[in-house]
């Protein structure tokens, strides 16, 4: 039997062309493996060949993303595979989004099987969950001969429609659906081998895990608000007119600063909110409403704090993992520390 068709998609970096400075190539096919592709291709055997590679720059299919849908996938197409393997990304926003997407749209348009591989926090793995299978991969690229291994196999059997085993057994991410087997053993005795081995301090490998949610503890109240300096954090999607910095409307990946030191009120000419989770109509015409600078400059001059921060800062709240936003809140927690910032003003929709 002649092995079945792989055409693997990565980015430009993956691709060798090159890093941010070629994150705007537009979607590009190669003939044969490239780069992870080689090692894909070799752990696949005799069932399965990489007939073709398919790059495309993240800031481009971020940027056009459904114009890029469409052309990633007709230039998949050409090569007629009977899967397509996107990635590994690991733990890359950008990257990993751009491989969701795509196997979601060659999956909806091509009607043929898709894999890609992230890790488990990756935005990626929240928003394509239940669409899109994902073998669960290290957080960095270190783990690419591992993710490797598991793609190849789950693609081996996506192509001849072999029945999935759990994800645990299996090394793909859950997808929330769930089907009742039968077990040799009974509940008590998996209950008992699983406190075993939590107590040995091995994974203890539940049948229904929960989601972790981290407990912050608040921060103590400013001693003297009248001589603190004090910012404007925001996730209200709020940006310069035309959202130049292209921030998304939801599953942000970044965060922006816009410098407010000669501003007294937040002009509807200048700013807007691009928020998906809302009608930014109100926002939009009228800023102060999502970042009160009108209200801080008032305050400010009456001396009830000491000093607003020069740079109102903003990302968008709507929807994304977890992972995500402590992420950002890290970055901007570090950034107005360095700054000298004692309290913040945190807005949200």
């Amino acid at each position: 039997m002649a092995p079945f068709r792989v055409v693997h998609y990565v980015n430009q970096f993956f691709a060798g062309v090159g890093g941010e400075e070629k994150a705007g190539t537009a979607p590009t096919a190669r003939e044969g493996p490239v780069g992870p592709g080689l090692a894909l291709d070799k752990a696949l055997g005799d069932a399965g060949q990489v007939v073709g590679t398919i790059y495309c720059g993240d800031n481009y299919i971020s940027e056009n993303s459904e114009k890029a849908s469409e052309e990633v996938v007709e230039l998949i197409s050409q090569l007629k595979p009977d899967i397509v393997v996107a990635g590994p990304a690991f733990g890359s926003g950008r990257y990993g989004l751009a491989c969701g997407q795509v196997c979601a749209a060659v999956k909806e348009t091509l009607k043929i099987p898709v894999l890609t591989g992230v890790h488990k926090d990756a935005p990626a793995a929240e928003m394509y969950k239940g669409k899109v299978l994902m073998a669960s991969t290290r957080e960095t690229a270190a783990g690419m001969g591992d993710a490797i291994t598991v793609m190849a196999a789950l693609a081996i059997k996506l192509v001849n429609k072999d029945e999935l085993g759990p994800a645990m057994e299996e090394g793909y991410l859950p997808t929330g659906r769930r089907e009742n087997r039968f077990s040799d053993k009974t509940a008590a005795e998996r209950a008992v081998e699983m406190l075993l081995r939590k107590l040995r301090g091995e994974d203890p490998r539940t049948e229904w895990p929960l989601p972790k949610y981290e407990q912050v503890p608040p921060a103590t109240a400013l001693k003297d608000a009248g001589k603190a300096t004090i910012a404007i954090v925001t996730e209200g999607g709020i940006v310069l007119r035309g959202n130049p910095e292209k921030l998304e409307s939801g599953w942000a990946t970044k965060w922006l600063k816009f410098d407010i030191a000669e501003e007294s009120a937040m002009s509807g000419e200048k700013y807007q909110s691009i928020h998906g989770g809302f009608d930014t109509t109100a926002a939009s015409a009228e800023p102060n409403r999502m970042v009160p600078l009108d209200a801080a400059r008032e305050l400010e001059g009456e001396g009830a704090i000491g000093k607003l921060h020069d740079y109102v800062i903003s990302t968008t709240g709507n929807m994304g993992p977890i992972s995500s936003f402590k992420k950002f809140g890290e970055e901007i927690a570090a950034e107005l520390t360095a700054a000298g910032v004692q309290g913040v003003i945190l807005t949200a929709t």
